[in-house]
């Protein structure tokens, strides 16, 4: 069962506004940079996020019914800001991993024993763009 929505809401409205600000940098997490499918309105979205070979897993922390994986798919993909880097993803894939295996201990950990967030999110990399401004 991912985190409720309740703590999205809560992290959407507060702890989003300072992780944007270093998720594009700290390493383990990224901001997506997605359009609303109704809006067409430009968001971005600190989440946790690894690169595997030529992909970029995300922890789907509250489900794949988030808005913005939502955005994402209905789009057919994104933009991701990670480490200092930006790149266009596309292809995304939903799957569950009931053992995070694609995820590092920690977060793994976090996963699987305290949030049990099971859904996964993957992206292939279509193009590295440049650095972040």
């Amino acid at each position: 069962m991912p985190a409720p929505r309740w703590v999205a809401k809560l992290n959407k409205a507060a702890l989003n506004k300072a992780t944007r600000r270093i998720a594009p940098w700290a390493p383990g997490w990224a901001v997506v940079v997605h359009r609303g499918r109704k809006s067409g309105r430009v968001f971005r979205t600190p989440l946790w996020a690894f690169r595997r070979g030529d992909a970029y897993v995300i922890a789907l922390t509250y489900g794949s019914e988030s808005d913005w994986v939502r955005n994402v798919i209905a789009a057919g993909g994104c933009e991701l800001e990670s480490r200092g880097r930006r790149c266009r993803l596309a292809n995304p894939r939903v799957y569950r991993d009931s053992e995070a295996a694609d995820m590092p201990a920690p977060i793994r950990f976090m996963l699987t024993n305290v949030i049990k967030a099971p859904e996964f999110l993957r992206l292939d990399i279509v193009e590295e763009i440049a650095g972040i401004r």
